[in-house]
């Protein structure tokens, strides 16, 4: 590979988490990219799942949230891709736990923390899917099953959930 500092071709695997040119001793480290997940419930506790729009795991249940853009915290990066994806206002959050994940794009494999938040939303009422969402549905959390959920950090958020029952 090509160093991104010198250009020279000897930019190499330096650990499980950098990459350092042979020549100009440039190196660079690789850290998790920051997603967050919301966990809505209605008010008959149960819980909000989105339908996968694209993959990975598309057709697959998830729960709601994204990526954290630059220059954007976790709790407005919250509040964005649950207005984005199904037109809800978060009313109120609260940090729950992260959860380090593997999600994997077009081939490549990225590493992502997710910080997941319990939410309230002003109303349900203008609810609809955009963005990588297809659907929804509600279901209590007991009734989920983990093996139609997609996403690794999600199936460990609602494994949790059903221990907490």
């Amino acid at each position: 590979m090509y160093c991104p500092k010198c250009g020279k071709n000897s930019f190499e695997e330096d650990s499980f988490k950098s990459f350092k040119c042979q020549k100009c001793n440039f190196r660079i480290f690789l850290n998790a990219g920051a997603a967050v997940i919301a966990i809505i419930r209605n008010d008959r506790n149960e819980v909000l799942l989105t339908i996968r729009r694209h993959d990975p795991y598309a057709g697959m249940l998830d729960l709601p949230g994204g990526f954290v853009d630059y220059e954007e915290n976790a709790e407005e990066a919250l509040c964005r891709e649950i207005k984005e994806e199904l037109n809800l206002e978060v009313v109120d959050l609260k940090y729950l736990l992260s959860i380090p994940n593997l999600y994997e794009y077009e081939g490549i494999l990225y590493h992502t923390l997710d910080l997941a938040f319990s939410c309230k939303v002003e109303s349900f009422d203008n609810i609809k899917t955009d963005d990588d969402v297809s659907g929804y549905k509600f279901i209590p959390i007991e009734d989920i099953s983990l093996d139609d959920v997609g996403l690794r950090s999600a199936k460990e958020i609602v494994r949790i959930l059903k221990e907490q029952k």
